[in-house]
């Protein structure tokens, strides 16, 4: 008998009944055995993948990109060129709580997972498919791999080779030297690479010397360091590092006395114009010139070391002296008006973005800060400067610019709201109106002795102007040249005490080269005769001429190319002796030093050694020095001879104001060109020469009553005072062949009543001229 169950019908409906589990179970197995195709496809992908990795030599030779480094002697660091700016570091060196801050927001299972961490993986895929924040999950481990190997691109190709590498970086080293190749190799922003750049770059300290909170500030930089900037976003990079410093905190990385203290710590970001400890951009850009003509484009990857000349200290003095003297000639012109104009919105964040963006164009200077008005009157102006500080200016903080304050003032010279000023403090609290300076400036002192350069000044500000005018400004020395001209005159049989007419002159146009030329003496006023000591005492025009008029313009031009002077800047006529050639105040501190050190010539330089990363000495200078017979280009009684004349410039001419640093070893010589175009004064001690420069880029007139004396000298002695602050007075032994008569001395081949005796005395029949005629007669000198 048969049951129904037993039926077609009812076999064909128990089939229906069992169809959607046969389906589940085939799809069930179709989608493991799917998965574990594609999960061999992977593993097969992988492992045909490993062995074609890339090898590792670069981490496990870890050599990277290190920057040029220049150095003062005294071993400060004033500047540093490469695309990447790193100091290397050794994981022992670099502080705890520096590696601490980086794992805590980083990677805190570090040193528990084998280059990926799983767990994080799964947590980050599934929150972004969820639709949430992106989120990501490298190891630094991985993130060593996609910085030296892979590219930025994001794709799972991509993230397996990441993935594989992480794995074979963590089979070849040690996790201390992972972590030590990545905490040298990371970009933290402001080209820096690595934390103990960015140590340096941002807080001005040693990687060994940052607190706890400067440690959570730069540990937050590796995932976006332009967000996350300290100099550029102040507000994020500070909301980012107190998330670092509770994540310490609760990994007990740090205690809570520790936290407590680094969240309320105020940290001090550079962000002034000078990167460095030193003001030395000069220097700096002229040592890297230097040393890319050697080592060409390794310049900047090799990671030399240069050590300079120059010391801070003299450093420090030259560049103060130099701002310090330009600003005061500054003071003595007229107030040119705001820089430009802005219009503030009404909106206060619009107007903050407003002034913000301004500004940006008009980086401070120094001392000299850039500020917008927010209000002006006759009484007091208030202003806002690029750091959001509200100041108020008035009394006598406002007198320099009382024009641009007066209603009468011209469109272009009112102050008045949204108008850019420049403001100082002059090292009070009280604000002062002033203005840049268009006049250029240079200062430069040497070491007589070998040349070695103690500080260089190519200018009032390297941010405006990068020409270096010790350098490559080539200008008329004007009556500072007048000392090579009296030196060759010597040679020629003159003496200190040899009579010389100072009366007008005029010559035509065959002797100077040009056209007709009837000189003048600076003052527009003559003395008659006069010894040619007194002649260069008081820098009188015709003196100098009529000496190389007698000693031929020929000759004075190649003597002068014994002190380092180029013939064809310097022609061989008559307006030589008025320093009418050119020169530039490097060549011109040579030429000086040549009178300080007895008559030897040395060649001024910058460069000590350079080395290598390891310290290896890849070059040392080896410079001509003083009292090596071999560079003698002068004799040492000529030099005496010239040394006493420039003294009494300093007690009794044109350079009495350098009697300020009470010192009996100081001679120099001022200069000012034709319609006072530049000004200079150079001078010196036996042991340190200094050339002070000052001139428009576009030569121009300084201003009537504008002289080196005035404009230049000051400078020299900012630098001169300090320089000489503790150094002994220097006493110069008379060489031999010298003879004293009358308290002046002679060389001893030309005694009193030999040699040249008189030039052109008595061209005039004038009561004095007859006097000094009788003397010459009768040889009374």
């Amino acid at each position: 008998m048969t049951s129904k169950s037993d039926t077609p019908a009812a076999q064909k409906k128990g089939a229906g009944k069992r169809s959607p589990k046969r389906m589940l179970l085939i799809a069930l197995g179709v989608i493991t055995g799917t998965g574990l195709a594609a999960l061999l496809i992977v593993v097969f992908a992988l492992a045909m993948a490993y062995p074609n990795l890339p090898p590792l030599d670069s981490l496990t030779d870890y050599r990277p990109k290190m920057p040029l480094r220049i150095f003062s002697a005294d071993n400060v660091l004033i500047g540093e060129f490469g695309e990447e700016r790193r100091t290397l570091v050794h994981i022992k060196d670099i502080p705890t709580v520096m590696k601490k801050a980086v794992l805590a927001i980083e990677d805190d299972n570090f040193y528990e997972h084998s280059g990926v961490y799983y767990k994080g993986i799964l947590r980050a895929a599934f929150n972004n498919a969820s639709g949430g924040a992106r989120q990501g999950a490298s190891t630094i481990t991985q993130q060593v791999a996609r910085n030296f190997f892979l590219s930025s691109e994001q794709t799972l190709k991509r993230k397996a080779y990441e993935i594989l590498l992480a794995w074979k970086i963590e089979k070849s080293l040690t996790k201390d030297q992972i972590l030590e190749v990545y905490m040298n190799q990371i970009y933290l922003g402001q080209r820096a690479y690595g934390f103990s750049s960015a140590a340096q770059i941002y807080f001005g300290k040693d990687l060994k010397d940052i607190s706890v909170a400067e440690a959570a500030m730069l540990a937050g930089l590796p995932k976006a360091p332009s967000a996350y900037n300290p100099v550029v976003n102040p507000k994020r990079a500070r909301t980012r590092q107190q998330y670092i410093l509770v994540r310490m905190h609760d990994l007990g990385y740090i205690t809570t006395a520790q936290f407590q203290a680094a969240k309320e710590e105020q940290l001090k970001i550079k962000t002034d114009s000078n990167e460095f400890g030193v003001h030395a951009e000069y220097v700096a850009e002229m040592a890297r010139q230097l040393v890319y003509e050697q080592f060409k484009e390794e310049t900047y990857t090799r990671g030399l070391n240069v050590f300079t000349t120059i010391t801070k200290a003299d450093q420090d003095a030259a560049y103060l002296a130099l701002r310090r003297g330009v600003m005061d000639y500054e003071r003595r012109q007229a107030y040119r008006g705001p820089k430009s104009y802005i219009e503030i919105p009404s909106k206060k964040e619009e107007a903050e973005e407003a002034i913000e963006a301004e500004l940006a164009e008009h980086p401070d200077s120094d001392d000299i800060i850039a500020a917008i008005v927010l209000q002006a009157s006759p009484q007091q102006v208030t202003a806002v400067t690029a750091s959001g500080e509200e100041i108020k200016i008035s009394g006598p903080g406002l007198s320099f610019a009382k024009a641009g304050l007066s209603e009468k003032a011209p469109a272009n010279r009112k102050i008045k709201r949204g108008a850019v000023i420049r403001v100082t403090q002059g090292g009070g609290t009280t604000w002062s109106i002033t203005q840049m300076p268009e006049i250029e400036s240079a200062f430069i002192a040497a070491d007589t002795r070998d040349g070695a350069i103690r500080a260089l000044v190519g200018g009032f500000d390297y941010n405006r102007n990068k020409f270096n005018h010790v350098t490559q400004a080539w200008r008329q020395p004007g009556s500072a040249f007048k000392p090579f001209i009296y030196s060759a005159s010597l040679e020629r049989g003159l003496s200190p005490s040899t009579l010389i007419n100072d009366a007008p002159i005029s010559f035509d146009a065959g002797q100077t080269g040009g056209q007709a030329w009837e000189p003048k003496n600076y003052d527009a006023k003559y003395e008659g005769p006069m010894s040619m000591r007194r002649g260069l005492t008081k820098s009188k025009n015709m003196v100098s001429i009529r000496i190389l008029h007698r000693i031929g313009a020929k000759y004075g031009q190649e003597y002068t190319t014994r002190f380092g002077f180029d013939a064809e800047k310097n022609p061989p006529y008559l307006t030589l002796a008025l320093g009418a050639g050119a020169t530039t105040p490097l060549q011109l501190a040579g030429a000086y030093a040549v009178f300080a050190n007895g008559g030897y010539r040395v060649s001024p330089y910058l460069i000590t050694k350079v080395t290598d990363s390891n310290g290896t000495i890849l070059s040392q200078a080896s410079p001509d020095r003083a009292g090596e017979e071999g560079n003698r280009v002068i004799d040492a009684r000529n030099a005496y001879l010239v040394d006493s004349m420039l003294k009494d410039v300093v007690r009794y001419g044109t350079a009495t104001k350098a009697l300020s640093l009470k010192r009996t070893d100081i001679s120099g010589k001022t200069g000012t060109t034709n319609d006072s175009i530049d000004a200079w004064f150079a001078g010196y001690n036996p042991n340190v020469v200094g050339i002070a420069w000052i001139g428009y880029d576009q030569p121009k007139n300084l201003g009537n009553k504008e002289t080196g004396g005035g404009l230049a000298l000051p400078i020299w002695i900012g630098y001169m005072s300090k320089a000489l602050k503790d150094e002994p007075m220097a006493e110069r032994a008379v060489p031999g062949g010298l003879v004293n008569v009358g308290g002046e001395y002679y060389y001893a081949e030309n005694p009193p009543g030999t040699g040249v005796q008189s030039i052109d005395v008595g061209t005039r029949s004038t009561p004095a001229e007859e006097a000094v005629k009788d003397a010459v007669k009768n040889e009374l000198f």
